[in-house]
């Protein structure tokens, strides 16, 4: 039986480089059978998965060996961390590996949203020349209000100064003194939602945070204010949301994660004709140097673990 099992998709040289040194199951499709998984687990020391593979106690007590999770990524949501410390297995993320590729994506969501470059490109291929209709706004002068100053967060908010943005954010759990605060001015919530013109989303999914973006945050936001969120689905009330860009309360909104992923045909009407909404496949930190970055991380931090223990 394999020492390694891979449920998720991980990069192809990150896998190969993990079977030149152990026993490896790769199976990404393994994600959507979560009976073959666990029957896999037997004699597994380690395994590496993404954000959708449950690692909930009933999965752990099928894998009596297990010594650590890779986390291809950072989101813990999925993985019972206090179930895995009690069973002395460590859980190790990806850091850092995909932060520039979702900061990207909050800000080429940004431009799209705020040119309004989706209507504009469906117009025109529509045989529409909608110019005079499509007088868009600039990043330069605007404000970005950051929720959460994380690693990826820091790099929005590097990203969005260079481009001449006022950046302010909230994040309660920064002490006061951390450097990260010479990126932004640190606000009140409902200040960064009265006063950002752009509003990203970067906490964790939490009871605390579940449907933080819901129908009183929105009222409190500018018309004009636009939305995106590349954190967890559960942050933002997805109804409420959805009715605020159908009765034009909001400017618009980016969405790469959702409160149930992923999203099938039968939701397909929730989301149909919403004017000035983006919607991607959870891809925010999906990029060709990311996923190689992530991937080196994660068989790092596997072998470290699986090495050490060998001592």
């Amino acid at each position: 039986m394999a020492e390694i099992v891979i449920s998720e998709f991980m990069d192809e040289d990150a896998v190969a480089g993990l079977q030149a040194d152990f026993d490896v199951h790769y199976d990404p499709n393994l994600v959507d059978a979560p009976e073959d998984l666990a029957g896999l687990l037997a004699d597994a020391r380690a395994l590496v998965v993404r954000n959708r593979t449950q690692v909930r106690p009933d999965l752990l007590a099928a894998a009596p060996r297990l010594e650590v999770v890779g986390r291809l990524g950072v989101g813990l949501d999925n993985i019972d961390v206090d179930a895995c410390r009690e069973r002395s297995v460590e859980v190790r993320t990806a850091g850092a590996a995909n932060a520039n590729a979702v900061a990207e994506y909050v800000m080429g969501a940004a431009f799209a949203l705020v040119r309004g470059a989706l209507l504009a490109s469906i117009r025109v291929a529509e045989g529409v020349w909608p110019r005079q209709e499509m007088v868009g706004t600039e990043l330069a002068g605007r404000r970005m209000g950051l929720v959460g100053l994380g690693g990826i967060a820091r790099l929005v908010a590097t990203k969005a100064a260079a481009l001449g943005m006022d950046v302010i954010a909230h994040d309660p759990i920064l002490p006061a003194d951390d450097p990260a605060w010479h990126l932004a001015t640190s606000v009140e919530q409902g200040t960064l939602l009265g006063e950002a013109d752009i509003i990203s989303l970067h906490v964790p999914l939490l009871d605390s945070t579940r449907h933080l973006i819901g129908p009183g945050a929105i009222a409190a936001m500018k018309p004009e204010a636009i939305v995106i969120n590349t954190s967890r689905g559960g942050i933002v009330d997805e109804d409420a949301l959805l009715a605020a860009l159908r009765s034009g309360r909001l400017g618009g909104a980016a969405l790469d994660v959702f409160e149930t992923e992923p999203v099938g045909p039968d939701q397909h009407e929730r989301f149909a004709g919403v004017p000035n909404l983006i919607l991607t496949p959870h891809i925010a930190g999906l990029t060709e140097e990311s996923q190689r970055r992530v991937g080196e991380v994660t068989a790092e931090n596997v072998r470290d673990v699986l090495r050490a223990s060998e001592v």
